[in-house]
């Protein structure tokens, strides 16, 4: 059975592919334009992965948060490098983002295979 991460992936693609059957050029041009944007430039993609993960939590759009978690794991995203991230789309969105926050790092911890993640003293 796959992970959620994994059927999310499954299901973007099935959607994309169902989108780009009836797609002119406005959406495929926004397509591309969204792909080339994280792109290796100025900043690294893992940045701009980092940088587009806070603005999804902060718009609170779960399908971008768990694109950004994935592609951030795929770039080598560390814990800490994750808490500081989602720590400022929680500072930037408020409380609200919190239940987002919540199944990210869930979904983190499924991509990390460590699902039954203990807490560690002094984590609160």
């Amino acid at each position: 059975m796959p992970s959620k991460i994994e059927a999310f992936q499954q299901e973007r693609e099935r959607l994309n592919d169902i989108v780009m059957k009836y797609a002119g050029t406005g959406i495929k041009r926004f397509y591309n334009l969204d792909w080339q944007v994280y792109r290796e430039g100025a900043l690294p993609v893992k940045t701009k992965e980092l940088l587009g993960l806070v603005a999804s939590l902060v718009l609170r759009c779960d399908d971008c948060i768990f694109f950004h978690l994935a592609r951030c794991k795929e770039e080598g995203v560390t814990d800490v490098e994750l808490e500081e991230t989602l720590n400022i789309g929680l500072i930037v969105g408020g409380s609200i983002t919190i239940p987002h926050m919540r199944r990210a790092l869930a979904a983190w911890d499924e991509m990390k295979g460590d699902v039954a993640r203990q807490k560690e003293p002094g984590d609160g």
